[in-house]
């Protein structure tokens, strides 16, 4: 599943689409109209979290990669997609295996723009505030928590647990201050660190827990399983991984 760095990186590939009027939609998509599309010019494209957003004069469009969705710029992949734009020009966006629907065009109304992990306008008080609102909730189902970490994923779940050492069984109320702060400020940096990795093709040179199956701190096996309410994969060591409550 795309996270919330490859969205951005998308954003920035696509910003040449501004502007731009699309000739020809088609795809399998069944929720959206899309003969109604044709015609129309892309007002902004922009992305909250693992959502990309296509905004056009008379609709928005969200775009949500779930597991296996990806695109294709100025090319297609051998499969029918789910949503394909050729612009007058003769470029064109294809999106695969993802979810397409029509939204409302308030966007401020809908997103929390500061939840956005990689947003300029991300309030770390805020996600600290809503953390403490739900003492009960498991760590490694906080950092998945698209209202207070909107873009974070299983990949930056598991290597931000490992960075801070913290049990993803940990309870949210019994983790110190300085270790719920640290949650917070490593849930926007490796997102960053994230970005740069990707950009530069060494993304999984760097991950240290996630799919791993030795603790390079401790030199033994990794803990492994579907944890909390997510049921999303961790991997983690219980030695140097302090669990709290």
């Amino acid at each position: 599943m795309p996270e919330g760095p490859s969205l951005v990186i998308l954003r920035e590939e696509t910003t040449r689409f501004v502007g731009k009027e699309i000739a020809r939609a088609s795809g399998n998509t069944k929720t959206v109209d899309l003969a109604s599309l044709e015609g129309q010019k892309i007002v902004s494209l922009r992305s909250w979290g693992k959502h990309f957003i296509i905004e056009l004069p008379h609709t928005v469009l969200r775009i949500h990669f779930m597991l296996f969705g990806s695109y294709r710029i100025d090319e297609r992949k051998d499969k029918p997609p789910r949503m394909a734009l050729e612009f007058t020009d003769g470029s064109e966006l294809n999106f695969y295996a993802c979810s397409v629907k029509h939204i409302e065009p308030d966007l401020d109304a809908i997103y929390d723009w500061d939840a956005d992990i990689m947003s300029p306008t991300w309030d770390a008080a805020k996600a600290r505030k809503k953390l403490r609102a739900a003492p009960g909730m498991l760590a490694c189902d906080a950092l998945l928590d698209q209202a207070i970490f909107a873009g974070v994923g299983n990949i930056i779940k598991n290597e931000v647990l490992f960075r801070i050492r913290l049990h993803p069984l940990s309870t949210i109320g019994a983790l110190p201050a300085p270790k719920l702060r640290a949650l917070v400020e490593q849930a926007r940096q490796y997102s960053f660190d994230f970005l740069e990795w990707k950009k530069q093709f060494v993304l999984k040179q760097h991950w240290l827990a996630h799919r791993k199956s030795t603790c390079p701190r401790c030199g033994i096996a990794f803990s492994k399983g579907h944890l909390g309410m997510t049921k999303r994969r961790a991997f983690y060591c219980e030695k140097c991984q302090k669990r709290y409550g």
